[in-house]
């Protein structure tokens, strides 16, 4: 028996409009964009960076996020169908209620978009994704609370105090004193985000390009692959691997993000480079 077990049993709507429900993930899905902007608002302001330019940044980042996690669901848990048939696995991901958000798909992403973006204002790519992945960081934290508010990737049971029992998909998961593991990432992306904004807010324009991109990659995806030894297995298949889809993409991330420290660290700089001047 746990000392304390929280009984979860949230609703994922927050009301009604006309028949088409509100709901919590959405909201706090779009919360991760309209902060992010308030804080590269204050990084741009800052650093002197015209905020003229974050219009066109955010909408490259909505666009890279969603259809870089949503093509990456399909690709990583859901490429059987792509086998059995193509037009159905395509029809099915680019139709409502669009279910299934893959964060490393998001990474691969934004990322990409990133660099597009950078490419068309002629501006340092490692400038510009040092600054976003910190808005990127609180993004994660409120997408793994709207996680949680669907009652959706719990952990496994544990006999922890402050095990929840998830009351709700019981037709998933029994209902048992299980890991909060969405509270784990949140917290986790949560104090990334204050880290990586005390070191920029030291550094400012002396930020080593790809220091802040190589933090955050190997923390956040570091401790995804720790935290998927508490967690249930999304897809049926991954219950035979040893390591899960989740570990398995999680390691390339890491390794990435130690290629970016070391290119940091052989960098003196990190100013702002518009390649048009």
């Amino acid at each position: 028996m746990t000392l304390l077990s929280i009984d979860w049993n949230v609703s994922s709507e927050i009301f009604t409009i006309f028949d088409f429900p509100i709901r919590w993930y959405g909201v706090l899905f779009a919360s991760g964009f309209l902060i992010g902007q308030f804080i590269l608002a204050h990084i741009y302001r800052k650093e002197g960076i015209p905020e003229s330019d974050l219009d066109s940044l955010m909408l490259y980042m909505v666009l890279s996020t969603v259809i870089g996690a949503r093509v990456g669901h399909y690709l990583f848990y859901e490429y059987q169908q792509l086998f059995q048939d193509p037009f159905a696995w395509f029809l099915s991901m680019i139709t409502p209620p669009f279910s299934g958000l893959a964060s490393h798909g998001a990474t691969v992403g934004i990322l990409t978009g990133l660099w597009l973006y950078a490419k068309s204002k002629k501006q340092n790519f490692f400038w510009v994704v040092d600054r976003v992945v910190i808005a990127v960081a609180m993004s994660g934290c409120l997408i793994r609370l709207g996680n949680l508010m669907n009652s959706e990737i719990v952990g496994k049971p544990t006999d922890v105090a402050w095990a929840f029992n998830f009351l709700k998909n019981t037709e998933y998961y029994p209902i048992v004193p299980r890991h909060p593991s969405q509270l784990y990432e949140a917290i986790s992306c949560f104090v990334l985000c204050i880290l990586l904004f005390i070191i920029w807010n030291k550094y400012k324009q002396n930020t080593p390009h790809g220091l802040l991109l190589g933090i955050f990659l190997i923390w956040i995806f570091g401790l995804r692959f720790f935290y998927e030894f508490l967690k249930e297995n999304q897809e049926a298949f991954e219950n035979t691997m040893t390591y899960n889809m989740g570990q398995l993409l999680s390691i390339p991330a890491v390794m990435l993000g130690m290629i970016c420290l070391w290119f940091a660290s052989k960098k003196k700089t990190g100013a702002y480079v518009n390649e048009n001047n």
